[in-house]
């Protein structure tokens, strides 16, 4: 039967309308099946047989007695009179059944019981009787497959139309849902006495659902057959029924009802609340429809108001009730989405585990139910899971207990946990006990016996038992239950025994420490040479300065880092300033230095009380005794490499104008910034000390950059002051300070000149190279008569190295070029002529031989020609022998030009070629490489062999390792002009 509200519900487009049966008499009773009709009073039933538009009395039937109730199904009917029920077919003669199975009286004639209740389902017969016996036949067997036995009798049976479950309402009005497949039967909670009758929930996926009626009300039920605290039926809640409204169906949360007139009615429960449009509810209505679908055990509706909901605690309610109801599935999904991941994971775990208790125990653990996990868990296959989980819980008490069931061998270990526990909690009688418990005597387990030994130890320590505590603690290996034990024996003022095994654990600081509060100097002196604490050391060296052990105070001062008190010693009463002096320089302490001030001024030593005096800051009176004792030249020195205020170098400065000692009175000024009372001092200065006067003139400039200081300072050495033109390299020097380069380099190439004309060529070279190396860092262009100077200078360099590594030729080619430029040799005119001859000679340069020898033939310069080379020389002019090789090629880095290899000017593209410093000649563009300490260039292959024989470069003197020449892939930055056209 659908009702038509049911039709519109579900979507049904078929009605069928109401069908009038003509019967013989007014009935008693009403029975329907599948197909059949069956109505009757007293002891007869007429049957019909239901067509699609019409009815047809099929047969009519007398019973042994008045019919109380009926039932039918597809193919029997079942009526029950007097306390029997007759079962039979409903048409035998169209049926091939065997003809005992075409009608059956029970209960049988042996069995006195009688039947107070009946109900036919497709498969079964069941009936209840006055000895509370429900008796279950199987038609298709024709036999009766189950009993279940009640403690009364049992008044009203109703399964669900299956048959799997029943309600039975016994004699006492109290309700029972009975499950045949486990025998068990569950009592009904709340079940009231006025309960009218039961309606099963026919919407196939709500199996265990029903209702139980009376005249007012409805009260809605659910059966969870599968959840971890086992089968049990919950109470979902109450729905008020409508005036002599009698329910019929029930379908899905709507009951259809038979009203007084006889017509159908359909009422919501109020249990499915979540079945009607959700989108308009309150947040808190939608939460108690969240709680309806979760007794209902409907997750899908509850997985979509959460949805609504969103927010974690109804994410969290829903997967709860999904471990509850054991759908580990759909737990899994919920707590995915809500990315629980330790959950997910633990569940995924369990999946695969058959067993229910088992599986059940888990899952109560997870829900925090650990009674019950325990129980399920004993109950299950592996009843050692009840056991690890109280241990894991560390409920200590109730693993003992299971311990001593399932695993006697794990006592110990949980008696040590359990001690620990205790301990922590502070109860130590306890913790005594269980750590004694814990100990196994067996050496698989000896690092767990330590470890209850350490615990028996402390607890016998923390009880009074100090003695046993004290010796099981020197017995016991580990160096941190001396400790320990130590430092509890320390908090009840056991110093000796604390120390004692301090001492034994190897904590020396610990065990000073304590030694020192007995008064025990004794063991502290023994301990010292171990222990680190400086706070220790300063102990005992006050107790052996207060006894008059000056030496040992002094050490542990030493070890304690107290330095003021360790100079104090040597000072006062050990007699050793030279050890407190050298203390003081290398501690820079500054009550040491006041101290030892101190000593030497009683010693009459101001020079050294100055010194000391400054070092301590006490920089007012060490002025005052070097003021007062005729020793500021000292203080001055001492103060002059010190951090001092501009204020002192003034004192000082003005002491010395005082007394007329101008070059000091100039170097304090220019230490506190006055440059021009400092350079009037510096210009006054004798000429005694003039040389290092204008070096400090110069650095005052330089500092000031003040043109008017400047220019005073050039006329001072210009001699326009005095008379006296000073040397040009004082000038040089001053340009540099001012870092006006361009003017250092006209007065570099001056100095160079005169060191030339005095001969001092090496002299002449450097200062040349350090101007260019200078200019070339502030990229300003170079000089072309510095450049060719330095030039010239660096082949007469060249030439020694060539000729003192065996290479005649290089040695000449470098000759002929400083001979051609002799005019800027004028010393040595002479012996380079004579050096150039020869080397031409030796080289097989006969042509340029005699071109020089020839020279050197001229009135000027032949009776200065070295006797032991005159006669040679002579010989060479009268006999000349003019044969030479050419010189060999190379071609020009700029244009590929091909010209001889010293030539450093190109014909082709009349560029001044870069020369190489290990040989003078022009660069190659494939064989080049630069010095890494001055980047002058040099051709890579030749400075390589010359590396060989000197360890240095030869343009800036600097130390050259081979491994550090590279090749220079790209010269181009190098051919660009640095030098002024």
């Amino acid at each position: 039967m659908v009702s038509s509200s049911q039709q519109k519900r579900y979507g049904l487009s078929w009605q069928e309308l109401p069908i009038t049966v003509s019967v013989e008499v007014e009935p008693n009773f009403v029975a329907i099946g599948h197909y059949h009709l069956a109505v009757g009073m007293n002891n007869r039933a007429w049957f019909y047989v239901l067509g699609e538009s019409s009815v047809k009395k099929l047969k009519d039937m007398e019973y042994l007695g008045t019919v109380a109730s009926m039932c039918l199904n597809s193919d029997y009917a079942a009526a029950r009179f007097e306390g029997k029920v007759q079962l039979h077919m409903i048409e035998s003669e169209r049926s091939n059944t065997q003809e005992e199975r075409e009608t059956r009286l029970f209960p049988d004639t042996d069995d006195k019981n009688k039947i107070l209740c009946h109900a036919l389902t497709n498969d079964f017969l069941i009936y209840g009787t006055d000895t509370g016996a429900i008796q279950y036949f199987y038609i298709e067997d024709w036999q009766f497959v189950n009993e279940y036995r009640h403690s009364v009798s049992v008044r009203n049976i109703f399964p669900d139309p299956n048959g799997s479950r029943l309600v039975f309402i016994d004699d006492k009005s109290d309700g029972f849902v009975y499950c045949p497949v486990t025998d068990n039967a569950f009592e009904i909670p709340n079940f009231q006495p006025t309960i009218k009758g039961i309606l099963w929930e026919n919407w196939p996926m709500d199996k265990g659902v029903f209702v139980a009626y009376d005249d007012d009300k409805i009260y809605t039920y659910i059966f969870h057959k599968d959840t971890i605290q086992g089968s049990k039926v919950i109470l979902a809640g109450g729905t008020k029924v409508p005036y002599s409204h009698k329910p019929l169906l029930l379908y899905n949360g709507e009951l259809t009802c038979q009203t007084q007139s006889g017509k159908t009615n359909s009422i919501f429960l109020s249990t499915h609340g979540f079945l009607g449009p959700l989108n308009d509810l309150e947040r808190n209505e939608l939460k108690q429809v969240l709680i309806q679908t979760l007794i209902l055990k409907r997750f899908s509706e509850a997985w979509e108001l959460c949805k609504l909901l969103n927010d974690h605690s109804s994410w969290n309610e829903l997967a709860r009730a999904c471990l509850h109801h054991m759908e580990l599935e759909f737990a899994t999904r919920v707590y995915r989405t809500i990315r629980n991941v330790g959950m997910v994971m633990s569940l995924e775990q369990i999946k695969g585990i058959e067993d229910h208790n088992l599986l059940a125990g888990h899952l109560a653990m997870y829900t925090n139910n650990f009674n019950l996990a325990q129980d399920l868990y004993l109950a299950s296959s592996c009843p050692i899971a009840a056991l690890e989980m109280r241990r894991d819980l560390q409920h200590w008490d109730n693993a003992l207990q299971l311990a001593k069931r399932l695993a006697p061998d794990t006592i110990p270990l949980l008696s040590k946990e359990y001690a620990v526990q205790l301990e922590f909690t502070g109860d130590y009688v306890n913790a005594l006990a269980h750590y004694e418990k814990g100990i196994t005597g067996d050496s698989k387990f000896q690092e767990h016996d330590e470890a209850c030994l350490a615990g028996v130890a402390q607890m016998s320590i923390r009880m009074g038992d100090i003695r046993r505590g004290v010796n099981q603690a020197i017995k016991h290996p580990s160096r941190m239950l001396k400790r320990d034990c130590g430092a509890i024996l320390e908090s009840m003022k056991q110093f000796s025994e604390a120390a004692q095994l301090y001492e034994k654990g190897q904590y020396y600081d610990k065990a000073a420490s304590v030694y020192i509060r007995c008064k025990n100097w004794a063991k502290v002196g023994e301990l010292l040479p171990h222990v680190s604490s400086q706070k220790i050391h300063l102990q005992y060296a006050k107790a052996k300065e207060a006894d008059g052990r000056y030496k040992e105070a002094v050490l542990a001062y030493a070890n304690a880092r107290q330095w003021d008190s360790v100079i104090r010693l040597y000072l006062d009463h050990l007699n050793n300033p030279e050890k407190a002096v050298s203390i003081v320089r290398e501690t820079q302490s500054l009550e040491g230095a006041k101290m030892v001030a101190r000593f030497f001024l009683q010693l009459g030593d101001y020079g050294s009380a100055i010194q000391f005096l400054v070092m301590s800051k006490c920089n007012n009176e060490a002025f005052s005794l070097a003021q007062q004792h005729n020793k500021m030249e000292i203080y001055a020195d001492i103060i002059s490499s010190e951090d001092t205020t501009n204020e002192d170098y003034q004192s000082i400065a003005l002491y010395f104008e005082g007394e007329k000692k101008h070059f000091q009175a100039g170097r304090f000024f220019l230490l506190c910034g006055q440059y021009a009372r400092a350079l009037k001092h510096f210009l006054k200065n004798p000429n005694a000390d003039d040389t290092m006067a204008i070096e400090m003139a110069i650095e005052t400039v330089g500092q000031a950059k003040d043109e008017a200081l400047t220019n005073q300072l050039i006329n001072h050495l210009m001699g326009e002051s005095d008379g006296i033109p000073k040397e040009a390299k004082y000038l040089f020097r001053l340009y540099m300070a001012l870092k006006q380069y361009r003017e250092a380099a006209r007065t570099a190439i001056i100095i160079a000149r005169e060191e030339q004309c005095a001969g001092n060529y090496r002299n002449a070279h450097d200062v040349l190279f350090s101007m260019y190396s200078e200019l070339k860092t502030q990229k300003i262009k170079i000089p072309s008569e510095m450049a060719t100077n330095l030039m010239i200078l660096h082949s007469y360099i060249l030439v020694k190295i060539h000729v003192k590594c065996g290479d005649h030729l290089k040695g000449a080619r470098m000759l002929i070029r400083v001979a051609n430029n002799i005019s800027k040799f004028p010393s040595h005119i002479v012996p380079i002529l004579t050096s150039t001859v020869i080397e031409c000679h030796r080289a097989g340069l006969k042509k340029s031989a005699f071109g020089f020898a020839a020279m050197l033939m001229r009135p000027e310069y032949r009776n200065k020609i070295d006797l032991k080379y005159k006669k040679k020389i002579e010989a060479m002019v009268r006999r000349p022998d003019t044969a030479e090789a050419e010189e060999p090629t190379t071609p020009c880095p700029y244009c590929e030009f091909l010209l001889p290899e010293c030539e450093l000017l190109c014909p082709g593209c009349k560029n001044n070629l870069p020369y190489c410093i290990a040989t003078g000649r022009h660069m190659v563009k494939d064989d080049w490489t630069v010095c890494p300490h001055c980047d002058f260039p040099a051709l890579y292959s030749a400075f390589r062999n010359l590396l060989q024989y000197e360890s240095t470069c030869p343009m800036c003197s600097e130390k050259v390792e081979i491994m550090s020449l590279k090749k220079t892939a790209d010269c181009t930055p190098y051919l660009k002009p640095e030098v002024e056209q």
